[in-house]
């Protein structure tokens, strides 16, 4: 770190003078690109990270709605196969009875 202190102090550039004029207007000229590229331009690093968060979150989602549909194939599969599960479905989901059923209303 003293010797990027020094490049700055133009006392002791003596007979580098040039060679270190030339690196501080490096240093310079890169941190501007830097800046430039990293936060100003449309295509900055911040919106980079901002997508890249949501694609992560996307793609968590994704995972999510397949083990949902996964469920569900299983769950028509199951529907579809055997009638008993049918009815037992329909009675709980949509208030069906049998014949000769007591039927309650809850609100």
């Amino acid at each position: 770190m003293g010797k990027f202190r020094d490049i700055w102090d133009r006392d002791k550039d003596g007979k580098n003078a040039e060679k270190r004029s030339f690196i501080r207007y490096s240093i310079v000229a890169t941190a501007i690109f830097i800046l430039l590229v990293g936060f100003v331009n449309q295509n900055n690093i911040v919106r980079w990270v901002r997508a890249g968060a949501e694609i992560k979150r996307q793609n968590k989602q994704i995972e999510q709605y397949n083990k949902e549909i996964e469920e569900m194939d299983s769950q028509i599969k199951g529907l579809s196969t055997n009638k008993d599960s049918l009815e037992r479905y329909a009675r709980e989901n949509f208030g069906f009875a049998e014949p000769g059923d007591d039927v309650y209303i809850v609100e």
